[in-house]
């Protein structure tokens, strides 16, 4: 146990040491620059430059998900501090592992307005698990000890470690691996054995038993015991968007994804279950719709390891408070064995009827058929990442996973501008991986900077850019919505209305022109106008060594389907406008 004088900055680099932590993505500032220096001679750590705080947060977010490993960030005081908060709001609401470490100015200074000052302790306290503001460089060993802990136990999450520079310069002789013992903290160990008694009984009785699950299966590495509790008791399974891959979605049990923009088939079936059991899901607003008239014959159990996830949105009659791994073991030990013939065919029926399917013989360029060809090219093996709209909805109908880590998005918060840098998170963990980002000609321009980073260290990142010259969820809303008033919503200069109409450029068929944005960060730009382009562009990118931006440009008008409206049931999803 390390007791020897050193720096506050030293405990830093030494708790990320102790934590497991080999990869650390920031960008340097005044306030962090003893932290830094200390990085700049760990030759066993990896610093990743980023060109934005908000960039930084989705790498780290991106690295967790892809590697269920607490992912780890570093930034400056204020702005730095402040540009975090949208990354920290995102994996708080998907409830990701993350440590963000951010400077402060000198504690003599801290509320006197002082140079890039904010209060990053306060501002970011709705936006993650805890946080701290450090005051003493003896409480640094102890305190990163317990963010690891905190962020990755329990329902994971962020936590900020806020640090002053003089403490950051400060000498200490702490011990360098104190033990965790936090009194007011205490995640859920077990499950009570009469709660996976009753739900077990349940099933036996239950004529139609759904499974419905989400990222808690993911997050509890809970994908094998909840394929073999389905497989035993022949239960139907639909997933939520945080849940893709957490069930293979070629197995015949599966229904694919459920609520707004779910399948026709797992919407359906919510309606006609007798037993619904939610796993690692949190009764969504995007998946219930009107909560009055979700499951309404159906009893309700709800599997989390957060006990404060039971009963909030949806009352439940079975709760069972436990890791989603081992109650789903126990469950399978206690289930009958079971054909649930009837049903099961009932539910295959549906899914022929309702298949999600788009016109695949028409001559335009749609981009469900760019997103089918990313699956088909890549043998369903790819690592997919998303950015926030259509094409998020596109890439859970249109690719199918099979296996968990394998989707990588932003769910609760809807982040637009996290694909990109989340992507390039997920490749700097696994270097060898085919990580495919999808995005739209919106969300791509918001953290589109992050580019170069993944052109610097060679990380071959495909970007798929699906450009149909709008804010494409947010037209196709004011289509159905909104009587077609497309403010704010075109992205293209010649088809905006009247009053955002610029002046005429010299070339503004392309503005910006993604192509050349991504030769001038140094990546490969291609761009796609064609189906018969298509597959050519994508095979050339999967066998490059390097970034590659595909730029497809498809049907502007094209709508994500089914489409539950808001406010409306699952028996209300519309297939179509026509």
């Amino acid at each position: 146990m390390t007791t020897e004088t050193r720096t506050g900055a030293d405990c830093v680099i030494e708790g990320l040491r102790e934590a497991g932590a080999d990869i650390v993505f920031g960008l340097p500032g005044g306030a962090v620059l003893d932290i830094f220096s200390k990085l700049y001679h760990a030759d066993d750590m990896k610093l990743v430059l980023v060109r934005h705080e908000q960039g930084a947060t989705h790498m780290a977010d991106g690295y967790a998900r892809a590697t269920g490993k607490v992912g780890v960030c570093l930034v400056t005081s204020g702005p730095g501090a402040t540009n975090a908060v949208t990354g920290l709001a995102t994996a708080y609401m998907d409830g990701i592992p993350m440590v963000c470490i951010s400077g402060q100015v000198p504690s003599h200074m801290i509320g006197n307005d002082a140079f890039q000052e904010a209060d990053t302790t306060g501002i970011t306290r709705a936006v993650t698990k805890h946080n701290y503001l450090v005051h003493n460089a003896d409480d640094l060993p102890r305190i990163f000890a317990e963010a690891f802990h905190i962020a990755s136990t329990g329902k994971p999450g962020p936590v900020l470690i806020d640090i002053p520079k003089d403490v950051q310069r400060a000498a200490t002789t702490a011990a360098a691996t104190p033990a965790v013992n936090l009194a007011g903290y205490r995640p859920q160990s077990g499950y009570n054995p009469e709660q996976v008694k009753q739900l077990a009984d349940a099933i036996n009785t239950a004529k139609r038993p759904l499974l419905y699950t989400g990222g808690g299966v993911i997050a509890g590495n809970a994908s094998a015991e909840l394929t073999a509790l389905a497989h035993k008791a022949n239960i139907p399974v639909t997933t939520t968007l945080m849940g893709l891959g957490g069930f293979p979605e070629t197995d015949p049990l599966a229904l694919r994804m459920l609520g707004m923009h779910g399948s026709m088939t797992a919407n359906l079936a919510v309606g006609e279950c007798d037993l619904l059991i939610s796993v690692g899901a949190r009764f969504d607003d995007r998946v219930t719709g009107r909560i009055a008239e979700f499951a309404p014959t159906a009893k309700k159990a709800h599997i989390d390891i957060d006990p404060s996830s039971i009963n909030k949105s949806v009352a439940v009659d079975i709760p069972v408070v436990g890791h989603a791994k081992d109650v789903l073991a126990a469950l399978t030990d206690l289930v009958d064995t079971r054909e649930r013939g009837e049903w099961v065919e009932h539910l295959s029926e549906q899914k022929a009827r309702f298949p999600l399917a788009y016109d695949e013989k028409t001559e335009e360029l749609l981009p469900q058929y760019v997103i089918d060809m990313v699956y088909k090219v890549s043998n369903g093996e790819a690592l997919i990442v998303t950015d926030v709209g259509q094409h998020q909805m596109w890439a859970a109908h249109f690719f199918k996973y099979t296996a968990p880590r394998t989707f990588l998005s932003s769910g609760g918060l809807g982040t637009m501008g996290y694909g990109l840098p989340a992507g390039i998170g997920a490749q700097a963990a696994f270097p060898d991986k085919n990580v495919v980002v999808l995005s739209g000609d919106g969300s791509i321009q918001m953290c589109f900077q992050e580019l170069v980073v993944a052109v610097e260290h060679g990380w071959n990142v495909n970007t798929v850019i699906l450009n149909n010259g709008h804010l494409g969820m947010v037209r196709q809303w004011q289509e159905m919505f909104y009587g077609k008033e497309y403010a704010g919503s075109v992205l293209k200069q010649e088809d905006r209305p009247a009053n955002e109409k610029m002046p005429p450029q010299a070339n503004d068929e392309f503005l910006p022109d993604f192509v050349k944005l991504a030769e001038a960060y140094g990546a490969i730009g291609v761009r796609v106008t064609c189906k018969e382009d298509v597959v050519p562009a994508l095979e050339k990118a999967f066998s490059t060594k390097a970034p590659v931006v595909i730029e497809c440009i498809v049907k502007e008008e094209e709508n994500v389907y089914p489409m539950v409206p808001p406010g409306a049931s699952l028996d209300e999803t519309i297939l179509s406008m026509v």
